[in-house]
């Protein structure tokens, strides 16, 4: 090659990078988690059943009270623990 041909090919070039091209606009769709509210019915709480207890009532009964309102508080708690993970 001649220096003549190099610097005409240099020259060339350098009028191509002098071009600018537009990049074409394009639409691009992204999906991005938004979080969202949990909507569930409210968990009513229950009226306990040792709520009612006087001091005087007998042993029996307050231990009957006592084992309704464990029942009681379980049962509550699932639907608490339901509730929540109806929101997952």
């Amino acid at each position: 090659m001649t220096r003549g041909m190099l610097v005409g090919m240099l020259f060339a070039l350098a009028g191509c990078a002098g071009q600018a091209v537009e990049p074409e606009p394009r639409v691009v769709r992204v999906e991005v988690p938004v979080q969202v509210p949990c909507r569930t019915d409210e968990v009513a709480v229950p009226p306990w059943a040792a709520a009612g207890l006087r001091q005087d009532d007998s042993l029996e009964l307050k231990v009957r009270a006592l084992l309704a309102e464990r029942r009681q508080r379980i049962g509550y708690e699932r639907e608490l623990l339901a509730a929540n993970e109806a929101c997952r």
